[in-house]
């Protein structure tokens, strides 16, 4: 047995930027290269504006100007400035910050004292100048480490100008793909009103804060108007539309909370409960929220976020902190342990306001009450007829012994008896949604069991936009999958966090994949919105001579592989999933699986996609084929 030895000198002490660097998602969550909206050089522009937005929150600066070009980003506000004895401590002392300091900042974004430091010791330069009362102190840096710093006379207004260009070293050939910039910045507009924004020349500015968010979002009018309440420390919209699921963003201190948390599932349980209370009847809370469109963001002193990248909210309470005596020291309890002070909970917080004013608010708007009880009511009836559908469709696969051959579940996520999962278990967890016995077979036999299921669809699914939902209830491929999801009750038992199509790389494969696409988007919008859905990307050539092998995921990887590899090459051409070897296929559903998430960019687009892509074949789907197919010559087998 191999032996290895455990001394003082195997305990190693890392600078703060090497750490920062060497576990860079502990602090901005991953790295990427930008092409999707998740990746780290987009938190790394976060982190910097997060600041800026905190001065304005604390009233100072009505503007922030940001300039993104070549890869470099200035963000320049007109707050305070960063007191000017301290520019290199805080932007260079890890856990040094004003956040600390309720006095300083009330309700902010940034409370760890982290940010803005990741984003010095993540980017190839980064500069930083504090303008305050005709003096300036700056700072500059090369991934973290100082380069020079000085003070001298400034006639600039008081601020703060950041520039940084994250490190290629870090994020690769990356680029900024500014639709996922102007999101972040628009919904800073919302959040804040009053404040403007200035990206690249452009101006954005919210005169109605979260209602002008969830109406600049509607294509078609919703079932009535929507509702804007504001009070102190809270701000809501709500609506209903037609569409399936529920569309509600959320938001805490101006950070987007795409993942949720209490304050998300305190509105949600809020909504059923008033409405349910408003007219006297016992209505399924699902029923009460089916169709919501809407918005929520609160203020809270020193949120908990789930993560460095805050997209999680995983406080209980409004306020939580230690009680302290004149002298600054802790105040013990009874029981020798410190005292904290606490304020009420989020969940009834959330819940007083909204039972409060959208109870009045119902009662004088009375005109939209019929239509808003029979959304209720039609949902209801539907939910009814569509549960006793499936019922009878899972009794007699159950007897046919159907949903054991369509599933290969995984042994030890979602055992029955494992009661206990952590969030890795949950994380990890994955179903890949294939068709046909060669492709589910290759994928059952490689893949990793304890955390990786597989469903098998028989040939293609019906599609969906044009049935009704009832027939789609009737459907045993389609019952089957809602059942293997575990969604048929509640969205909050989703039984797998990533759901990934995996069809073949052919005409039929496309065409199943837009199908089952069309089934997520019609009917569980929200598995999409929540970053649920993906799609497994498998090369489309092997390319190899007898020194190497080189997998292409596309012509131009294709290309650079033949270029790489040279002479006595051979080109395999995939076209389908069964036909890659079960050694070769482990490691594209492994560590370096790759996957496209699925993404809607607003709710009310789902109908006008669906219209186009599986509506009547219109003149104009016919030339954005033709326009964008590429020839099978250009992708068949070639012998060098």
């Amino acid at each position: 047995m191999a032996t290895s030895t455990y001394t003082d000198d195997n305990i190693k002490t890392l600078e703060w930027r090497l750490h920062v660097r060497k576990r860079a998602g502990m602090y901005i969550g991953r790295l990427g290269n930008g092409e999707t909206e998740g990746d780290g050089i987009y938190v790394l522009v976060k982190e910097i504006v997060d600041n800026s937005i905190d001065e304005f929150s604390m009233g100072f600066g009505k503007q922030i100007q940001i300039k993104i070009e070549d890869n470099e980003v200035t963000v320049r506000d007109f707050g305070r400035g960063i007191p000017l004895n301290s520019v290199v401590k805080a932007t260079s002392d890890l856990n040094t910050g004003g956040k600390f300091d309720d006095s300083a900042f009330k309700k902010s974004v940034g409370l760890n004292g982290v940010g803005t430091k990741a984003v010095n010791a993540l980017s190839e330069s980064f500069y930083v100048c504090s303008h305050r009362d005709g003096e300036c102190s700056w700072a500059s840096y090369c991934r973290g480490e100082l380069l020079d710093s000085g003070k001298g006379p400034t006639t600039e207004k008081n601020g703060t100008l950041v520039k940084f260009k994250p490190d290629s070293e870090m994020f690769g050939n990356f680029a900024f793909n500014m639709d996922f910039v102007e999101t972040l910045v628009k919904n800073y507009s919302y959040l804040k009103k009053g404040l403007t924004l200035v990206l690249n020349g452009v101006s954005y500015k919210s005169e109605n804060g979260l209602l002008d968010l969830v109406n600049e979002g509607l294509s078609k009018e919703p079932i009535y108007p929507p509702i804007h309440l504001e009070g102190e420390d809270i701000e809501i919209v709500l609506t209903h539309g037609n569409a399936y699921g529920e569309n509600i963003a959320s938001f805490v201190n101006g950070q987007n909370t795409r993942d949720g948390g209490t304050h998300l599932a305190a509105y949600r349980e809020a909504i059923a409960k008033t409405l349910k209370d408003f007219f006297k009847k016992n209505y399924e809370p699902v029923d009460c929220r089916q169709g919501v469109v809407g918005a929520i963001s609160i203020q809270i002193q020193e949120p908990n976020f789930e993560g460095q990248t805050k997209t999680k909210l995983g406080s209980t309470y409004m306020w939580e902190k230690e009680v302290l005596d004149d002298k600054g020291h802790n105040v013990k309890g009874d029981d020798g342990a410190n005292q904290i002070d606490r304020g009420p909970t989020i969940r009834s917080f959330v819940n007083d306001f909204v039972a409060r004013q959208l109870d009045n608010y119902l009662r004088i708007h009375k005109e939209i009450v019929p239509a808003l009880e029979e959304k209720i009511k039609e949902s209801q009836k539907e939910r009814e007829e569509i549960s006793s559908i499936q019922k009878k469709t899972r009794e007699r696969n159950k007897k046919a012994n159907v949903y054991n051959r369509k599933l290969r579940d995984c042994r030890f996520h979602f055992n029955d008896k494992v009661t206990e999962k952590t969030a890795d278990d949950i994380e990890a967890s994955s179903i890949f949604i294939t068709e046909g016995d060669s492709a589910s077979g290759t994928i059952t036999k490689v893949r990793n069991a304890n955390n990786q299921a597989v469903f098998s669809l028989r040939g293609k699914p019906i599609n969906c936009y044009k049935e009704s939902r009832k027939k789609v209830a009737e459907n045993e491929e389609l019952n089957l999958l809602i059942s293997a999801l575990g969604v048929e009750d509640d969205l909050e038992n989703l039984r797998y966090n990533k759901i990934i199509v995996a069809t073949d790389a052919d005409d039929d494969g496309m065409h199943i994949r837009m199908l089952v696409l069309t089934f997520f988007m019609k009917y569980y919008p929200d598995l999409i919105r929540r970053g649920h859905v993906h799609i497994l990307q498998t090369p489309l050539f092997r390319v190899r001579n007898k020194k190497a092998t080189r997998y292409c995921y596309s012509i131009d990887e294709k290309e650079a592989a033949l270029k790489e590899l040279k002479s006595g090459v051979e080109i395999t051409r995939f076209k389908g999933l069964g036909e890659i070897s079960s050694n070769e296929f482990v490691d594209f559903i492994g560590k370096s699986m790759r996957l496209d998430r699925v993404k809607l960019a607003d709710e009310e687009s789902i109908s006008d996609i669906m219209e186009f892509y599986m509506g009547e074949n219109t003149i104009e789907r016919q030339n954005f084929i033709r326009e964008n197919l590429r020839s099978e010559e250009e992708l068949e087998d070639v012998d060098i």
